[in-house]
């Protein structure tokens, strides 16, 4: 009797540890109980350890390659200093060109006034010839009767278009040649308008109210000038300036252009 309960009492405990460690028995997971900031710091440490590996791997392949990051480092450092001293050395150049323009412009302005000097010195050394020549007619005694001329007429463009100046040489020889002459200037133009036809224009014109600058008075000799105005799109063929002194023509002198 004891022998029977003991028996089942052995086989009741063999089902209890079959059913609980046997095939049938329920499946247990065993965790680790890690605080939360060492699996963190875990975690970043093989993030770390990975991102180093494949910059390492990255490195060793451009290397394997023939790129070494060490070598274009350098080299972009040599470039960049190249580039500074380039751009310093076209700023002094670009400096020395302002300095050579000014300089040039400042030439150019010296030798523009240089040059109108010279032709008023043409000029002025032209009228004393003109002057030069009547003084030695009127010491040569010149003529015992009266003449009035004109001579040296010259006829030139303004910077306005349609505006010419004229210059005349009008003297006074014998007798009455040291007496005053009071008289005026008369100039006829003879344009080819722009239809073709030729046409003269008589100066001054009737209503003109700068007739006073052709009033020409002198003794023995002066220099006259003045200008006229034609049209535009007229040419200037041939211009003749007459002496009139109490409505009658004193001396003339024409020129073509």
């Amino acid at each position: 009797m004891h022998r029977s309960f003991t028996d089942s009492r052995v086989a009741l405990i063999r089902r209890r540890l079959r059913g609980r460690f046997g095939i049938t028995a329920p499946q247990v997971s065993v965790r680790a109980r890690l605080p939360l900031f060492l699996r963190v710091a875990a975690g970043i440490c093989i993030l770390a350890t990975s991102l180093a590996l494949a910059a390492w791997v990255y490195d060793a392949g451009r290397r394997f390659a023939g790129f070494d990051r060490s070598e274009s480092e350098t080299e972009i450092g040599d470039l960049r200093e190249k580039v500074s001293s380039l751009v310093t050395e076209s700023a002094r150049l670009r400096s020395i060109a302002d300095s050579g323009d000014s300089n040039l412009q400042i030439e150019r302005t010296s030798v523009e006034q240089l040059t109108r000097q010279v032709r008023s010195l043409e000029d002025e050394n032209a009228k004393l010839k003109e002057s030069l020549a009547v003084f030695e007619n009127l010491a040569n005694g010149g003529t015992k009767q009266e003449a009035t001329t004109l001579t040296r007429l010259r006829v030139e463009p303004d910077s306005l278009r349609g505006r010419y100046h004229f210059h005349v040489l009008a003297s006074r020889q014998g007798a009455q040649a040291n007496q005053e002459f009071h008289g005026s200037l008369q100039v006829y133009v003879t344009v080819r308008q722009a239809a073709g036809d030729s046409a003269m224009i008589i100066f001054p014109r009737p209503d003109d109210p700068q007739v006073q600058k052709y009033q020409a008075e002198f003794r023995n000799f002066r220099n006259l000038d003045g200008y006229f105005q034609v049209p535009a799109d007229s040419r200037v063929l041939r211009v003749e300036v007459r002496l009139v002194q109490d409505g009658s023509v004193k001396a003339s002198q024409s020129i073509s252009l």
